[in-house]
């Protein structure tokens, strides 16, 4: 349900109206102490003064002194009047424009409340606080597009990855219902892929949502990086043997230790792992290796010898669901989180991921940089 957010306009004395009451303000006391200076401090000294030069003379005296009184009064209160209306010209200027800065602000939050989220605030350009705060306030409305964008993909991802079990799971109960089909082992078989596709999925969601937290916890340890290849490479061995696929593992001399959390890294490693399986044919290899980079960073590569990936996909495959080869069978193939969850734990742990591929049938390489222990 949507609701609409308006600002509120009326009943309370805005912003542009209180700066110009409080310029008055100033200006009038400003105004009232030139007034008592120059009717009551001024006069006297000035007596002082023409005392001290031997005037003799009381009319003189007095001659002079209405002259400093009317020349007093005539200069003070002519620039009185127009510093009055400076100010007030300017505080009216000020006031609109940060009046209209504010309003554009309150109206761009309202927009966003009612779910508006391509609502933005134009630079005021009222000085280094206003720009940052319409900076901040656009990027936040990005953020908040991106994140609805990206929700509304995961809903319609999550409908097309439920539809296909739920439909043959309906359709083979169906049949059992209306006597169509027998309750065989095949029959089993089918129904117990299906619910563990679902299953699988659930998991899967699961472990993306935990992953992509905010402020993810990572018990973090100091960890030799060819040991987590090395142990990776053992998670894989059996399935690698009986797929045909070779797993080797390149070790780096002389490099730094890391801070990983065994566990979580280990999902990394397996996910990448899992993938570069399902796409290597017997025949193939699959390569692990740890290497130092220009930046100092450690780096740890998983490379293979498989399908390969188009170059339009290479941005992409770390999106959830994201599916290179939208053709390929849905209960063959993974359900499309592996990737995701290996960015977001990477990124748990200060580091960075990237994708590689020469194109289709010339393999893919994924690379990891992790900050060395400091």
């Amino acid at each position: 349900m949507s609701t609409s957010v308006r600002p509120v306009r009326g009943g309370r004395t805005g912003l542009a109206a209180r700066l110009v009451v409080a310029f008055t303000l100033v200006m009038g006391v400003a105004g009232v102490t030139a007034w008592l200076v120059a009717g009551f401090a001024g006069p006297v000294l000035f007596h002082r003064h023409l005392v001290g030069t031997g005037v003799a003379d009381p009319a003189a005296v007095v001659h002079a002194e209405e002259a400093f009184r009317s020349a007093s009064a005539l200069s003070v209160g002519l620039g009185l009047a127009v510093g009055l209306a400076t100010s007030l010209a300017v505080a009216v200027v000020l006031a609109r424009r940060v009046g209209r800065s504010l309003h554009a602000v309150a109206t761009a939050a309202a927009l966003l409340a009612a779910g508006r989220f391509d609502a933005r605030v134009p630079t005021p350009r009222l000085g280094a606080e206003f720009d940052a705060l319409a900076t901040s306030f656009n990027a936040m409305a990005g953020q908040l597009a991106d994140s609805e964008q990206l929700r509304r993909r995961l809903l319609a991802d999550v409908a097309h990855e439920l539809r296909t079990p739920v439909a043959t799971l309906g359709a083979y109960l169906d049949g059992l219902e209306d006597g169509v089909v027998e309750l065989e082992p095949q029959t089993i078989a089918v129904l117990r892929d299906q619910g563990a596709r679902l299953t699988r999925l659930a998991d899967d969601l699961a472990a993306v949502t935990r992953a992509e937290a905010p402020g993810v916890q990572v018990a973090r340890v100091r960890t030799d990086p060819n040991d987590l290849l090395l142990s990776a490479a053992a998670a894989v061995a059996d399935r690698a043997s009986a797929a045909g696929v070779l797993v080797r593992v390149e070790r780096g001399d002389g490099l730094p230790g890391v801070l990983v959390d065994h566990d979580r890294f280990g999902q990394v490693l397996g996910n990448l792992l899992d993938n570069a399986l399902r796409h290597t044919p017997a025949g193939g290899a699959i390569t692990l290796a740890a290497a130092r980079t220009p930046e100092r960073a450690v780096r740890l590569t998983v490379s293979d010898t498989g399908s390969g990936i188009p170059a339009e996909h290479l941005p992409h495959v770390f999106e959830r669901f994201y599916r290179v080869d939208t053709a390929r069978s849905r209960t063959d193939g993974g359900s499309g989180i592996g990737l995701a969850i290996v960015r977001a734990l990477v990124e748990a742990h200060g580091g960075r991921v990237a994708a590689f591929s020469d194109g289709p049938g010339r393999g893919a390489r994924v690379e990891i940089d992790l900050p060395p222990e400091s």
